[in-house]
C-alpha cells in the first residue's frame, strides 16, 4: 500500500515539475523573441540613422574645412601647388569612400531617387575639384581661382547633403517612436504571460501540496532520511576553500584507493610533497592577502601542469601541497617536478626576503616506485617528506627524487637530485 501511495506522490510531483518546466521554457522563448525584436529595432535606429548621418556630416566637413580652407590658403600662396594637389587628392578620396559607404546602407524607396540625384551632384562638384587638382599637379598656382564660384558650389552641395541628413534624422525619430511602442507592448505581453504562468503554478501547487499532506507519515520518513543525507553531505567536504584543490581529507581517501589500485596492477605510483620556500617570511613581508594570492598561484600552476584524470593535486595544509600520480615512471616524474619548479618561478611573484631567488620558488620531495604487496602504505609519504627536507637542506628551489622505498634508509643513501633550470 505504501508503495502505491509513493507512486501517486511521485506522479504528482512529476506533473508539477513538467508544468514548471513548460512554463519556464515558454517564458524563455517569449523573452528571447522580444529581446531579438528590441535588438533589431536598436540596430535600425543606430545603424540605420546614426552612422549615415555621421558619414554625411563627414563629407560636409571635408568640403567645408579640408577643401575650402586648403584652396583658400593655396590662392593666397600660403601652401605650394604640389601640397595643394596632394591634400585635394586625399580629400576627394575620403569623400568618395564615405559616400560609397553611405550608399551601401539600406535605402527606402522614397529616398532612392534623391540619393541618386545627390550622387550626380557630388560627381559634378568632384569633377570641378579634379580640374583644380590637375592645375595644382602641373605646379600652377591658384591665384586666379574664383572664390565666389567655389563658395557657391560648396554651399550648394552642403544644401543637398543637409537635406539627406534631415531625412535620416526624421527617420530616426520615427523609428525611435515605433521602438518605444513595440517595447511597451512587448513588456505588457510578457508580463501577462508571466502572471498567467505564476497563477497556474500556484493553483496546481496548492492542489499537489494538499495531496501531499495525506501522505504525512511517508513524507516525514523521507524528510528524516533527507536530513541525514544532507548532514552526511555537509560532513564530507573534499575541497580546500582558498585554492579550490582537494584537501587533506580527500587525500587520505584517494591515497589509500590509488595505492591499492597500483598494487593490484603492479604499476608505478609517484607521490610529491611540495613546500613554498620561505613562505613565513613572504607573509611577514607582504601580508596574508598576498600570501593567499601566492598559494592560489601555486595551486593554479599545479592544476595547469597536472591535467590527466589520474593526476591528483592536494593542499595538505598551510603552504604544503601534495601530488599523487600513477602510471608514470621515475624519468617522467622527475620531468613533472622540474616543470612545476620552472612554472612557479616563471610566475615571477616578487619575494625580496628569499635567499635563493628574487621570486617565489618551491621545493619538492618526490618518491616514485613500482607498487606491490610489499609496499608499506605510509612509506611514500614519509620518504617524500625526507626528500623534501633534503631539497630544502641542499638549497631549495629544486626537487629531489628517489625510488628507494625501504623502511630504513642508510644515511649515505640520497635520492637522485635534479636542480630546476
Amino acid at each position: 500500500m505504501q508503495f502505491i501511495e509513493a507512486l501517486k506522490l511521485r506522479s504528482k510531483l512529476l506533473f508539477l515539475f513538467i508544468l514548471i518546466t513548460l512554463g519556464l521554457i515558454t517564458t524563455a522563448i517569449m523573452g528571447n523573441v522580444h529581446i531579438e525584436m528590441m535588438k533589431k529595432n536598436i540596430d535600425r535606429i543606430y545603424f540605420g540613422s546614426l552612422v549615415p548621418v555621421t558619414e554625411l556630416n563627414g563629407i560636409i566637413q571635408t568640403y567645408n574645412n579640408s577643401i575650402f580652407n586648403m584652396l583658400n590658403q593655396s590662392k593666397r600662396l600660403e601652401i605650394s601647388p604640389s601640397q595643394t594637389a596632394q591634400e585635394l587628392y586625399f580629400a576627394l578620396k575620403n569623400i568618395n569612400k564615405k559616400w560609397k559607404s553611405y550608399e551601401n546602407h539600406f535605402k527606402r524607396d522614397d529616398e532612392k531617387s534623391y540619393v541618386a540625384y545627390a550622387n550626380l551632384e557630388i560627381k559634378s562638384i568632384n569633377n570641378y575639384f579634379k580640374k583644380i587638382y590637375q592645375v595644382s599637379k602641373n605646379d600652377h598656382s591658384l591665384t586666379k581661382l574664383n572664390m565666389n564660384t567655389l563658395e557657391k558650389k560648396i554651399a550648394f552641395i552642403n544644401a543637398v547633403l543637409q537635406k539627406l541628413i534631415t531625412y535620416e534624422v526624421d527617420v530616426a525619430r520615427y523609428e525611435h517612436k515605433k521602438f518605444l511602442q513595440n517595447y511597451t507592448q512587448g513588456k505588457i505581453q510578457l508580463g501577462t504571460i508571466l502572471v498567467a504562468i505564476m497563477l497556474a503554478i500556484l493553483s496546481i501547487s496548492l492542489y499537489v501540496f494538499r495531496s501531499i499532506q495525506k501522505d504525512q507519515t511517508q513524507l516525514e520518513h523521507t524528510t528524516k532520511k533527507l536530513k541525514l543525507a544532507n548532514k552526511k553531505l555537509e560532513n564530507v567536504s573534499y575541497t580546500d576553500a582558498l585554492t579550490g584543490l582537494h584537501n587533506r581529507r580527500y587525500f587520505n581517501y584517494v591515497y589509500e584507493r590509488e595505492l591499492k589500485r597500483a598494487k593490484r596492477s603492479i604499476s608505478y605510483i609517484t607521490f610529491m610533497m611540495l613546500d613554498i620556500d620561505f613562505f613565513k617570511q613572504y607573509n611577514d613581508t607582504y601580508g596574508h592577502v598576498e600570501g593567499d594570492y601566492a598559494l592560489k598561484s601555486v595551486a593554479k600552476v599545479l592544476q595547469d601542469t597536472l591535467k590527466r584524470p589520474s593526476d591528483y593535486v592536494f593542499r595538505l595544509g598551510g603552504e604544503e601541497f601534495g601530488v599523487l600520480v600513477t602510471d608514470t615512471d621515475e624519468s617522467n616524474s622527475a620531468k613533472l617536478a622540474r616543470d612545476i619548479c620552472d612554472a612557479i618561478r616563471g610566475r615571477e611573484l616578487k619575494h625580496e626576503k628569499s635567499t635563493v631567488n628574487e621570486f617565489v620558488t618551491i621545493s619538492i620531495g618526490v618518491v616514485c616506485c613500482m607498487a606491490d604487496d610489499a609496499l608499506n602504505d605510509e612509506i611514500l609519504i614519509s620518504r617524500a617528506d625526507e626528500m623534501l627536507y633534503e631539497a630544502k637542506k641542499t638549497g631549495r628551489d629544486r626537487y629531489i627524487i628517489t625510488s628507494n622505498v625501504s623502511a630504513t634508509t642508510p644515511k649515505s643513501t640520497k635520492g637522485k637530485e635534479s636542480l630546476s633550470a
